[in-house]
């Protein structure tokens, strides 16, 4: 069929003659309402977006010299992060003279790490950039009250051990803390 009849049979059916494979040969068109066309299109790319998961990264900066009120008040921001499904970067940043002990940073990122245990496991032990130390916490997916899944179950199992994990993982990094100030 020629362009000239397929345009012609497309006004008289009241349709757009759309050009679906222009490289193939012949080149293959349809007769379509391509207003609800597009239509329809949009609205599978905005439900493919909708389901999309993305994780960020979202951090939380302490000094050595922190206050208990002022602790715990970062738990909760940290604690409404992970609900949300974001890593967190827990960081403790050193000025002046404070670099000099790097242990209190490493203490501090313990008690974190172990403060949320529940809600977190630890996905990257102390490490020193600069003049920060930081960690990352990932949320365990265990949320809002849900109910278990097996695979929660199964992660359970393993964040269970994780208390040796931990302060294996953070007495690691307190090594390499040392090891970097040296």
């Amino acid at each position: 069929m020629t362009v000239q009849e397929g345009l012609a049979l497309a006004q008289e059916r009241g349709l757009d003659l759309v050009e679906v494979a222009p490289g193939a040969d012949p080149p293959v068109c349809r007769l379509l309402d391509y207003g609800r066309f597009r239509y329809v299109q949009t609205k599978r790319e905005r439900e493919a977006r909708k389901s999309q998961k993305s994780t960020s990264l979202r951090e939380v900066r302490f000094r050595p010299a922190i206050g208990q009120h002022d602790l715990d008040a970062k738990y909760r921001t940290i604690q409404k992060l992970l609900d949300t499904g974001a890593k967190v970067k827990v960081s403790v940043l050193f000025r002046g003279r404070s670099i000099t002990h790097p242990e209190l940073g490493v203490s501090l990122l313990r008690k974190v790490a172990e403060g949320l245990q529940e809600e977190a496991k630890l996905e990257r032990a102390p490490t020193m950039e600069g003049r920060m130390m930081s960690i990352i916490l990932t949320p365990t997916g265990k949320r809002d009250g849900r109910a278990e899944s097996t695979k929660e179950k199964d992660t359970k199992t393993e964040t269970d051990a994780e208390p040796e994990k931990t302060e294996a993982l953070v007495a690691q990094g307190s090594d390499n803390a040392k090891a970097e100030n040296a």
